[in-house]
């Protein structure tokens, strides 16, 4: 039976948020201040899941997606929604996420930093070939959607993509870059990823002698801030990324390969953490409770954590907030048009007060 439905909000994940008669619907591909027709596909006691049959009054946000694929893949989510008004949802969503989340009741938000490019910026894209056929996953699905050229790759990679077509290849994923790279975890947007090395470098405290650069992978961060140290290690599983960190190591430069969560502990009890800076930038799962449980052991002077998962960090937060002070949380668009976002976070050693 067909819905009316007005979407008030976005929520992290995408999808646009209405409600009728006591219930959540959760509608995907529209825009606060949208008015829709919808088609229910899943209807639970307290929330349902809807698609979009007709836009009756669209918002002044809304746009039309470039791409002849949006809607079908499951790629990008943000399309047809203006490009400025993106990063304003994703700034709601992260502090939405922290405070619900992590139970944090004042975050001091700074303002989104946006892409200097809203297409054309990714390095790098993860495709599937399947039976021939070389694609993305579609949305919701993982039946398959032939792709010739996604808008949001730099055009060097859809190059390489339009190279690739035309080989044949055994079915699995393929990283297709552009240059050198894919083979470890590696920044997916250049442009975003120098603001956010100049939003650690502007955070950085002065008088710390070590640095240790958790999930260091290559070395993107530690290498920036050699001389600002006495010494600086990283830690990393990846034995390939520490291999290429290590080739154009300083004198005061280490790399060790293994787990953070049995390293760090180790590295921390061997220096003096009043003295200590700790990046942190773990996958999507966010930090392992004995990371967490380290950091809260040991109590290194300053953290500075880098998210792509704001669910995770607001439960990392959760952890961290009675012994670390959250000085500022800035979110940073390095994924436009999807429905991903990074943020970054400045945190200190609380003060202990004297009884």
């Amino acid at each position: 039976m067909p819905l009316s439905l007005t979407i008030h909000d976005v929520a992290f994940g995408g999808k646009g948020v209405a409600r009728h008669e006591g219930k959540v619907y959760f509608v995907p591909f529209t825009v606060p201040g949208d008015e829709v027709m919808v088609h229910v596909t899943r209807d639970k006691k307290k929330f349902a899941e809807a698609f979009v049959t007709e836009v009756i009054s669209p918002a002044p946000e809304r746009t039309a997606p470039p791409c002849p694929y949006f809607g079908r893949c499951g790629g990008c989510a943000y399309q047809h929604i203006e490009y400025s008004h993106q990063v304003t949802l994703k700034h709601r969503q992260v502090e939405q996420t922290l405070k619900r989340v992590g139970r944090l009741e004042n975050v001091p938000m700074c303002d989104a930093i946006p892409s200097p490019q809203p297409y054309e910026y990714r390095n790098r894209i993860r495709v599937h070939v399947l039976n021939g056929v070389t694609g993305f996953f579609a949305h919701e699905s993982h039946n398959m959607v032939e792709i010739k050229e996604c808008r949001i790759a730099g055009k060097a990679v859809n190059e390489s993509l339009a190279r690739f077509r035309k080989r044949s290849v055994p079915d699995g994923d393929y990283v297709i870059s552009a240059g050198d790279r894919g083979r470890f975890f590696e920044q997916t947007n250049d442009g975003v990823a120098e603001a956010l090395l100049a939003l650690v470098g502007s955070s950085m405290p002065e008088g710390r002698s070590l640095l240790i650069d958790a999930y260091c992978g290559a070395g993107f961060f530690a290498k920036q801030f050699t001389k600002r140290f006495t010494q600086v290690i990283g830690i990393e599983q990846n034995e390939l990324a520490v291999g290429h960190a290590r080739k154009a190591s300083a004198s005061n430069e280490r790399y060790l390969a293994g787990d953070v969560a049995v390293m760090l502990g180790e590295v921390l009890a061997a220096n003096d953490p009043a003295s200590t800076v700790v990046i942190l930038d773990p996958p999507a799962a966010g930090l392992e409770p004995r990371v967490t449980d380290i950091l809260l052991a040991t109590s290194p002077a300053d953290i500075l954590y880098i998210s792509c998962n704001p669910a995770t960090l607001a439960r990392d937060l959760s952890l961290l907030k009675g012994r670390y002070e959250i000085e500022s949380v800035t979110p940073l668009d390095m994924f436009p048009q999807t429905a991903e976002i990074e943020v970054f976070v400045k945190m200190k050693l609380r003060e202990v007060v004297a009884a």
